[in-house]
């Protein structure tokens, strides 16, 4: 028997159509550079992001499958970019601002970018990419501050300025590019990720269903995710999809200002990675002995990028709000696994839950998980058994961007191998261990850099933490906690050690710590431990048993 069904491709013209169509009275909100707040609806976006298409196809002479590059915070205008890039048959290219010029110019010149749109507030950084391009490509700019323009650069409003009512997407097949991402490269140079309109449109509708984002119209969404992780986790597409409204914050991260984004225009969903959440823990309790907060009961926070602390699940339950902590990569498209309650989760402790919730979860529909040993055995799913984490399925990588087929990175059967270490239990829940090259062996015995930093973080008085391997000369190797304090407080090597001691078994107990300032992270806001190592490579472990 055959098929009847009807071989439409999917796109992410689609999304955008169906927003236009359906949701036109949905609006973004914004905050630009200068905090002066903006309202755009979903038909203006509509209709922008078609003119920037008809743009870029007759005046820029865009080919299909060319990359366009932009360079901006969160915005409507980065908004138009997503759809309209992708409807003049271009492909997205987000570029992460908070990388070095070096490190911008050379994924510039892997992605061959022919088009950079930048918000004119980050021209400084774009004057020292410049130079350092094989070919630089042209320049449109959002100019938000009025400043006059480069002389090699040409207002967005202006060039957008066409008719583009009867714009008529290319013709393309499903499989085609919509938009690249690179990889965070903290193990060597950055990965071009180039994910398709089919791609795009699956995860952003599996993202949709309630055991995972579930996400709805209801929805206001505050999307602090920079526009230039991942697709932003596909939330934009999603929002159109749905109509869900989109409150986007610009450059404006701090504490003080989320959470005005939040009581203003009442948030129900918020995306971020921890740090910033860590962070809007801060300002919330600061906030609440001077006055009555003013937040919607039950707010959902996706939190991804890295592993979430059960103490800060436990922290934002206090305010009725409720972190869904989602595991992925750039490679992931970044949707791999949610940690999913059931109803026989829902009658477990508090802590236990909490326990569950800070795990990295099921795998997300259509996607298959697995864990192997290093001669790539499967190990058992019985919560005990540590292998290498390795996924496939549709919104998964196969290779990557002018790179031939890594066989370090994929197996031969075609999984890709994340570099993660991982427990998966009878259920299902999986569990990262650590990154392969982070955990420390000490005496023979593996220690978890990941459930050590958790456990650190649990304590009132630490802001962050990050844990590294440093040498000793019986042990081999010991961890070294390194730590930030939370503002107005303070504790000692020795009473954080005893506020670990019940946690942790003899051989894994820290004996080792330094207090710092800041830790340095990626744009993405992980932490770079490639940077904590050199700094301490010279570091020797205290420990005298």
């Amino acid at each position: 028997m055959t098929s009847t069904m009807m071989q439409v491709p999917l796109s992410t013209h689609q999304l955008l159509e169906r927003a236009g169509r359906y949701f036109g009275e949905n609006e973004v909100v914004g905050r630009l550079p200068d905090r002066t707040n903006y309202r755009r609806s979903y038909a203006e976006i509509y209709r922008r992001a078609r003119q920037l298409a008809q743009a870029l196809r007759v005046n820029a002479g865009l080919v299909p499958g060319e990359a366009v590059a932009t360079l901006c915070w969160n915005h409507a205008w980065h908004l138009e970019c997503y759809f309209g890039i992708p409807a003049a048959a271009g492909v997205v290219h987000t570029l992460n601002l908070r990388l070095t010029p070096e490190e911008i110019a050379w994924i510039m010149d892997d992605a061959d970018d022919k088009v950079l749109i930048i918000d004119d507030i980050l021209l400084p950084i774009w004057e020292q990419v410049k130079p350092l391009l094989k070919k630089a490509p042209r320049v449109i700019v959002i100019p938000f501050s009025g400043a006059a323009l480069p002389g090699d650069a040409e207002s967005y409003e202006e060039f957008i300025a066409v008719d583009a009512s009867s714009y008529v997407y290319p013709v393309q097949d499903e499989n085609e590019a919509v938009a690249m991402c690179y990889t965070s490269g903290t193990t060597g140079r950055p990965k071009g990720v180039v994910y398709s309109h089919r791609s795009m449109v699956l995860h952003a509708t599996a993202a949709c269903i309630p055991d995972l984002f579930s996400l709805s119209r209801r929805d206001r969404i505050l999307l602090v995710t920079p526009m230039f992780h991942a697709n932003a986790w596909s939330v934009p597409f999603s929002a159109l999809m749905v109509g869900a409204d989109l409150i986007l914050p610009g450059p404006h991260l701090g504490g003080a200002d989320l959470l005005s984004l939040m009581e203003e225009n009442q948030i129900t969903f918020a995306v971020g990675v921890p740090t910033i959440w860590t962070m809007l823990y801060q300002t919330l309790e600061e906030t609440s002995r001077q006055r009555e907060l003013n937040l919607v009961k039950g707010i959902r926070m996706l939190v991804g990028g890295a592993a979430v602390a059960q103490a800060l699940i436990a922290n934002f339950a206090k305010y009725d709000m409720y972190i869904v902590q989602g595991w992925g990569m750039t490679e992931t498209s970044p949707l791999g696994a949610v940690p999913i309650l059931t109803p026989r989760h829902a009658e477990l402790p508090l802590d236990e839950q909490y326990a569950l919730r800070s795990m990295q979860g099921i795998a997300a529909p259509f996607v298959d998980m697995r864990i192997a040993d290093e001669d790539g055995v499967a190990q058992p799913w019985d919560g005990k058994a540590v292998g290498e984490l390795q996924v496939r399925g549709p919104w998964i990588t196969g290779g990557y961007h002018n790179t031939p087929t890594d066989p370090g990175k994929f197996t031969a059967d075609g999984w890709l191998r994340t570099g993660d270490l991982a427990t998966i239990n009878a259920e299902g829940y999986m569990r990262l261990v650590d990154r392969s090259k982070d955990l420390i062996k000490s005496g023979g015995e593996w220690i978890s850099s990941v459930h050590l930093e958790s456990l650190v973080m649990a304590h009132p008085a630490v802001l962050e933490a990050a844990v590294i391997a440093i040498p000793h000369p019986k042990w081999d190797e010991r961890p070294l906690v390194i730590a930030v304090r939370r503002p107005g407080m303070s504790v000692t090597d020795a009473e954080l050690r005893e506020f670990l001691r019940p946690k942790l078994a003899r051989f894994q107990l820290p004996d080792d710590f330094e207090w710092v300032d800041a830790i340095p992270k990626a744009g993405t806001g992980k932490i770079i431990k490639a940077k904590l190592r050199e700094h301490y490579r010279d570091r020797q472990s205290g420990t005298t048993a």
